[in-house]
Parts: structure tokens; sequence; C-alpha cells
């Protein structure tokens, strides 16, 4: 998502730039060249559809210099400049556009021009013709986001001069040539990005000494990084990530000085990260995350003085987390999580004074939490759930700690609810997985920022109190696999803030509350847009409300073992987003609704365990022979056929 707000501003960046340069007067020129005329009528002729009309004012007897627009000259009347975008300035509005065709080799045949942008036009397919590598003074070509298949023609080589080249968002497959790679060298923006290029990355990438911008991620790019990367000292942006790179990290990175953004996320990087880090100076951005790196953290981390974000998480880095990283005063977000650090969380963290989010979620840390860390006042996101950290209790500490979102899910938390919690402003709050025991209080109704609320797999009790309603932004509510109790209409008549505050799920799952389920649950304000409801194992008996069947956006149904009877409602098929019914394990009678059966995205279904009767209904959704077991009445595929009498 942030490398697509990026390029799209990179891109409305550039086309008011091109905007500007032919809304000033051209200076007065000869006429257009015949020979430019006649390339560029070529490509208009390898154009099957131009809705947008972007080149109808491409004619034969108008001056190409003078009338056709996209199209500027020099004095000499030659094509300097081809600009039709797919992204179009129109006064004061953007308007998206496109065309259908091919690349016409006669845009080789324009021997002057100098920019060629037919970015975004969508619907460019075929490959791009070798004839274009005799474009010797181009130094700008952008045929991004387009349809473009086949290879880099082994001509672009001839391309001395080229300074911006984007081929992004295409279809573009085979190799990055070496040899092209390598005679770039006046190249300072490459955007290979979001195509189909498989091998490696070819070590001629070191010739590109003034390459500034590197983009190749989101393809199939494999083979390890190539050492010569580090010769690139005005590179400022690296952006390697989505593909298979193997191998580690080259030492030799260390040297990229100027380097602000390194993305390498999303491959196959093996090894340590090594201490050389400590080179990149200007980095501001960096992401290695998801990939297979080992060891511990090099203390030389702690000498980045511009770092902002730092993401390592999903990997498989080891050892304690190194005090140097107090250091990095600049941090505004930390993701160290699902790596096997071990350790306390050092106290120097405290000083990192501008960050917002620190999670080391799923971890092994342990040990005390420092009181140093009450410091961070300006931080927002606090995870530092599934580590063995045996907090017993919530610090006292953290009530003045200004937090968004605290996620401590199994972290050895006991006994009751803190009931500093109800002077917070806390939005996510997921405490699972601890063993925290007595009543949910009435103050958590004070609680009035919450819009997600975990508390499952605890020891809570009780039925829930009546300021529950109050909560009127909460949207996500999981209770699963306590002892709660009581009526779910409490939950249900929960208040709303318009437009928040209606729930988004529930699962009230393996406790004691009992029903019946309210007939008017569709009533009620907190629910009418819910996705996913799972209310199983819970004593509730009653019958399906047939007003479930109103719930346009659900998607997700669980009511298994609940002590249900009576028919399966017909108008649960009104719910036509549903994806998972789960009704197993209750005393359910009558047929099964053809309607229902055959919902367009149905994914999971079982009624197994009732007491349903009659031939299953044809359907296309792939159900196994388990989902309708033990109803002794059902028949027909996929379980035996129905006896004729």
């Amino acid at each position: 998502m942030e490398i697509s707000v990026h390029n799209n501003i990179f891109s409305l960046l550039r086309l008011l730039l091109f905007s500007l340069s032919f809304s000033i007067s051209p200076p007065a020129c000869e006429a257009c060249h015949e020979v430019d005329r006649e390339a560029l009528l070529g490509f208009k002729h390898s154009i099957t559809a131009d809705p947008s009309e972007l080149l109808q004012s491409w004619v034969h007897s108008s001056d190409c210099c003078a009338s056709w627009k996209g199209v500027a000259c020099n004095s000499a009347g030659r094509v300097v400049n081809v600009t039709r975008q797919g992204l179009v300035w129109d006064s004061d509005f953007i308007v998206d556009t496109f065309m259908n065709g091919t690349l016409s080799p006669s845009l080789g045949n324009l021997s002057f021009l100098q920019v060629l942008d037919l970015s975004n036009l969508k619907n460019l397919k075929g490959p791009m013709p070798p004839e274009l590598g005799k474009l010797s003074h181009l130094t700008l070509l952008f045929l991004d986001s387009n349809q473009l298949t086949g290879s880099i023609p082994v001509t672009f080589k001839h391309f001395s001069r080229l300074e911006k080249l984007y081929l992004s968002n295409n279809k573009i497959s085979g190799v990055i040539p070496s040899p092209v790679i390598g005679s770039l060298k006046s190249l300072t923006e490459l955007g290979l990005s979001g195509n189909r290029f498989a091998g490696s990355i070819p070590a001629t990438i070191g010739k590109l000494v003034l390459l500034a911008k590197l983009d190749i991620h989101g393809n199939k790019l494999s083979g390890s990084l190539p050492t010569t990367i580090g010769k690139l000292k005005n590179l400022k942006s690296l952006d390697l990530s989505e593909n298979q790179i193997t191998g580690s990290i080259p030492k030799t990175i260390g040297g990229l000085s100027a380097l602000e953004l390194l993305y390498l996320n999303q491959n196959q990087i093996t090894g340590c990260i090594p201490s050389s880090i400590s080179g990149l100076i200007s980095l501001q951005f960096c992401r290695i995350s998801e990939n297979k790196l080992t060891g511990s953290l090099p203390p030389s981390i702690g000498e980045l003085p511009n770092i902002q974000r730092l993401i390592l998480q999903n990997n498989k880095l080891t050892g304690k987390l190194p005090a140097t990283i107090g250091h990095l005063v600049t941090l505004t977000e930390i993701y160290l999580s699902n790596n096997r650090f071990t350790g306390k969380i050092p106290s120097s963290f405290g000083n990192l004074q501008n960050l917002q989010t620190l999670d080391l979620s799923r971890n092994n840390l342990s040990g005390q939490l420092s009181a140093q860390l009450v410091k961070l006042q300006n931080l927002q996101t606090l995870d530092l759930s599934f580590n063995p950290l045996g907090l017993n209790s919530i610090p006292k500490w953290f009530a003045k700690l200004n937090l968004f979102r605290l996620i401590l899910a199994k972290t050895g938390i006991r006994g009751s609810l803190p009931r500093w919690l109800s002077s917070t402003s806390i939005s996510t709050l997921d405490l699972s997985g601890n063993a925290l025991t007595g009543k949910l209080p009435p103050w958590i109704g004070n609680m009035t920022s919450l819009s997600f609320l975990n508390l499952s797999n605890n020891g809570l009790h009780s039925s829930i109190p009546a300021e529950f309603k109050n909560l009127r932004r909460l949207m996500d509510l999981d209770l699963h696999s306590n002892k709660f109790s009581g009526h779910l209409d409490t939950i249900f008549l929960k208040e709303t803030v318009d437009p928040l505050g209606h729930f988004n799920s529930i699962d009230l799952s393996d406790n004691m509350f009992t029903g019946p389920i309210s007939e008017s649950i569709v009533e009620r304000p907190a629910m009418n847009s819910i996705t996913s409801l799972v209310l199983s194992f819970n004593p509730l008996k009653g019958s399906i409300p047939k007003s479930l069947g109103k719930l346009s956006e659900l998607q997700i149904l669980k009511l298994v073992s609940n002590g249900l009877s009576g028919k399966i409602p017909v108008e649960l098929g009104d719910a036509t987003k549903l994806t998972t019914i789960l009704l197993s394990r209750n005393k359910l009678s009558g047929a099964i609704p053809w309607k229902l059966l055959n919902l367009k995205d149905l994914k999971e279904f079982d009624v197994s365990d009732n007491q349903l009767s009659g031939k299953i209904p044809p359907h296309k959704a792939t159900i196994p022979a388990s989902a309708f077991m033990d109803n002794p009445g059902l028949c027909g595929a996929p379980l035996p056929p129905c006896k004729h009498s």
C-alpha cells in the first residue's frame, strides 16, 4: 500500500510537470518534419481504440508541431517530446483515460525524441519494439501501467542519455539483461516493479553510479543480492521486496550512505544482518520483514541517526535486543514481532521519545518491564503479546502512557482487570490468553473509546453489566472461552455513535450465555452491519431467528452446540454474503432449505448431529459427507441416495 501511494504521487507530479511544459507557448519553429509525422501516424495506426480521443488531433493535414496534442518540437521542427498519458490534467481535474493497441516500431524513427511518456494507458499490449533502441537522444522513457509483454529488448543498451526508465506494472518477463543495465550510465531512476522478471539482479547494476531510485519489487527475481550494489553511492530508494531473492545481505550495503528507503521484505534472504548496516547514515525507512534472517541484531544498528521506521518482523532473529537501539531517538515505529529474541526489553528503549509503535510480540522475551518505558509519552501502540513475560499484573505506570492500542495477549497476567483502564482512551484492548478472573466490572462502560475488545481465553465470569451499552464505538468483541453468563441482549442492545459502533464481529463461544436469540436482533443498530457472529457452545436453546437473514453483511454464522430446535429458516438464505454456516450438534429438524445450500459464496457448511430429514438439495459447493452425518432422516448426495417409497 505504501509503495503504491508513493507511485501515485510520483505519477501526479510527473503529470503536472508535463502539463505545465505544454501550457507554455513553444518557440517558433519549422513545420513538423515528414519523417516524424509518419512515425507518429504509424503509432496512431497501431492503436485499435482511443475512446478518450487522446490522438484525435493527430491528422495528416495539420502540423504535428503546432496542432497535435501531446507533441512538442524543437526549433528545427523535429519532435522531441511525445506525452500521451493515461492520467490527463484537464484544467482543475485529473482525468483517467486509456487506449488499446500496440507500440508501433515506427516510434523508433523519431530520431530527435527526448521524452516518450505512454504511461498508464492501461491497454497497450504486445512487446516493446527493438526499434525503440534507435532513440539515442531519449532521456525519459515511461511505459509503466500497461499490458506490455515480452522481454526488455537488448537494443535498449543504446540509451546512453536515458535518465529515467519506468516499465512498472506490465507483464514483461525474462531476465533483466545485464548488457542493457550496464550501459545505462546516465540513469537516475529505474522502475521495473510489478512485472514477471525472473533470474537474478545483474551485477552490472553497480555501474549505474548516478542511480538514485531502484524499484524492482513484485517480480520473480531469485539469486542473491549482488555485492556491486554497494557502489551506488547516490542511491536514495531501494525496493526489491516481494521477490524470491536468496542468500545473505552483502556487507557492501553499508556503502549506501545516501540511502533513505530500504525495502527487502517478502523474500527468502538468509544469514545475519551485517554490522556494516551502520553505514546507512541517511536511512529513514528500513523494512526487511518476512525473510529467513538469523543471528542477533548487531549493536551497530544503534548508529542510524535518521531512522524512523524499523520493520524486521517475521524472521528467525535471536539473541537479546541490543541496548543501542535506545540511541535511535528519531524512531517512530519498531516492528520486531515473530522472531526468537530473548532476555529483557532494554531500559534504554525509554529514550525513544518519538516512538509511536512498539511491536515486540511473538518472541521469547522475559523479565520485569523497566519503568523507564513510562517516558514513551508519544507511544500509541504497544504490543508485547505472546512473550513469556510473567507479568502477573499490568504495571501501574502503564496508566501514565497515552496508549491507543494495548495488546498483552498471553503475557502471564493474573487477577482482575485493573481499574485504571477506565480512565484511559484506549481503542484496542487485547488481554486474551491470560489468567484473568473475577467479574466484568461496571466501569467497563467508561471506556468509551473502545473499538476492539478481546478478553477471550481467560477465567472471567458474571453477566455483562448494563453499563456495557455505553461502549458506543465498539465494533469487534471477542469474549470466547470464559465463564460469562446471562442474556445476549445486553450485548446486542449496545448503543452506537454513527458511523461508529456498529458491530463487525462478535465471538461469545464457549461460555454460559443463555437465550433465546431474539427475533428482533436486526432492529438493533449495533447489529445491522455485522459480518461474523459466533455463539457456539452456549446453552441458548430456542430457535434460529428468521431475522438473521436480514443481516445483509453477514459472512460467518456459527451456532454449534447451542441446544437449538425447530427448523432452519429458509429466510437465512437471504443473507447472500454468507460463506460459513455451522449449525452442528443441535436439535434442528425438518429439511435443509435449497436456498441456503446454494448461496453463491458458500465455502463451509455443517449441519451434522441434528434431527434433520429429507433429501439434501443439489448444490455446487464442495461439502463433505461428514457435514450431514448423524441426521437419521437425511439422504441424497453426498450421503447415500434416498429410498423411493
